[in-house]
C-alpha cells in the first residue's frame, strides 16, 4: 500500500512536524517531480515531542459505529489516525475488527488502550503519491454478532514539504550510486514490509527517538548525490558520534538482521499492524533476527558501513509498505 514552499530552509523542516504527511520500490529512484522547496543545507532540528490527545478534525456517523479522523489531510510521506467505536445507543454490540480500503490498500484496525475505546488504524500517503481531493476511504467493520456496516468518507492528500539537498560521496565509496543497486535493495526492504503481523508489540508510551540527538538530514529529502545520481530521502539522518548506542524505537521483533550494500549493517523491528523502524550503517548489531525486543534496548552502535561519508546513522519508517515521516509518526499521538 502501497510538495507552497517555506521562506526558509529551516521553517521547512520545522514545518514537517506540523501540519498534516513511498512506495518502497521507487523510495530512491530519481524524483519524478520539482521538490516544493529548494536548499543545499539542512540546519539541526530539535527532537519533537509527543503530542497529547487531541479531538477528531471530523466524525462520520454510521447506524452501529461512527468513524473519527484525527487529521484535515495527509501530506505525502505522513502518517494519519482514524478510529471507530460503538455509538452510545448500541452499547450492546461490541467491534470484533475492522479493516480500510483507502489509496487500493488494505488497513487493519488494532484495539485501544480499554475495551470501550474503539479500534484505530494509521492511513499513510507515499511520499510520492499523487496529490488529490477526495481519496475514497472506505472502513469495513464487523461486531460481535457477526453482523457489518460500512463507514465511507474521502481523504484529501496534498502536497509534502521536501528540500532538496547536494551529497558528496568519496570516491571509495561512489560504486554505490548505482540505480540497480538502489533497486534490489528497496525491493528487498519492500519484501520485508508486506509482513503484517496483526499483534501491537508497542504500549501507549508510543514511540521514541533512537538516539537523543538533534535531527539533520529530513525525511523525504530530494538528494543530488556527486552532481549526477538523483534519489529520495527515506528516513532521518541524526547527529551522533562512532561508537553511540542505538535504542529500538519501540517494543517489536527483529525481522531483519543483516547487510545491505546502501543502509549497511541494518536492522529491521517489526512493531505489529503493518509498523517497522530501521537502523542503518551501525558498526555493531546486538540483535538477530526473530528476536524480541522493547522499547529503549539496546540494538546496535553507531558506525559508518554502508553508503556513507563516515560516522552516520539513518533512521527509517515504514507504514503500511511506505516510507513515512518516522519524526511525525513518533510526536503523533496514538494508543
Amino acid at each position: 500500500m502501497r510538495q507552497p514552499p517555506p521562506p526558509t530552509a529551516l521553517l521547512c523542516l520545522l514545518c514537517l512536524f506540523f501540519g498534516l504527511t513511498l512506495a518502497p520500490a521507487a523510495a530512491q529512484d530519481a524524483p519524478t517531480a520539482a521538490p516544493s522547496a529548494a536548499t543545499e543545507t539542512s540546519p539541526a532540528v530539535p527532537i519533537p515531542t509527543r503530542a497529547t490527545r487531541i479531538p477528531p478534525e471530523s466524525t462520520i456517523n454510521g447506524t452501529h459505529a461512527r468513524l473519527e479522523l484525527y487529521f484535515r489531510a495527509l501530506n505525502q510521506g505522513r502518517t494519519g489516525l482514524a478510529r471507530v467505536s460503538i455509538m452510545e445507543n448500541q452499547s450492546d454490540l461490541h467491534i470484533a475488527n475492522a479493516r480500510a480500503l483507502f489509496l487500493d490498500g488494505f488497513v487493519d484496525f488494532f484495539s485501544g488502550d480499554t475495551p470501550d475505546d474503539g479500534v484505530y488504524g494509521l492511513l499513510t500517503a507515499n511520499m510520492e503519491q499523487s496529490t488529490r481531493r477526495e481519496n475514497p476511504l472506505d472502513v469495513y467493520v464487523t461486531f460481535s454478532d457477526g453482523t457489518r456496516e460500512t463507514l465511507s468518507t474521502t481523504v484529501d492528500v496534498v502536497l509534502g514539504e521536501f528540500i532538496r539537498q547536494i551529497v558528496t560521496l568519496p570516491p571509495d565509496t561512489a560504486y554505490l550510486l548505482d540505480a540497480a543497486t538502489e533497486r534490489n535493495e528497496l525491493a528487498q526492504l519492500s519484501s520485508v514490509f508486506s509482513t503484517v503481523t496483526l499483534e501491537k508489540f508497542w504500549d501507549s508510551t508510543g514511540f521514541a527517538f533512537p538516539v537523543s540527538t538533534a535531527l539533520t538530514s529530513p525525511f523525504g529529502a530530494f538528494r543530488t548525490f556527486n552532481e549526477a545520481y538523483n534519489t529520495r530521502h527515506t528516513g532521518w539522518d541524526l547527529q551522533v558520534t562512532l561508537g553511540t548506542p542505538v535504542m529500538a524505537s519501540a517494543a517489536g521483533r527483529v525481522i531483519f538482521a543483516g547487510f545491505m550494500p546502501i543502509r549497511g549493517s541494518h536492522v529491521v523491528i517489526d512493531h505489529g499492524y503493518g509498523v517497522f523502524s530501521g537502523y542503518s550503517h551501525l558498526s555493531t548489531t546486538h540483535v538477530t533476527r526473530g528476536q524480541g525486543v522493547t522499547k529503549g534496548q539496546v540494538i546496535g552502535t553507531v558506525g559508518s558501513s554502508g553508503r556513507v561519508s563516515g560516522p552516520h546513522f539513518h533512521w527509517e519508517m515504514a507504514v503500511n509498505g511506505s516510507f513515512v515521516d518516522g519524526a511525525q509518526f513518533v510526536s503523533m499521538w496514538m494508543p
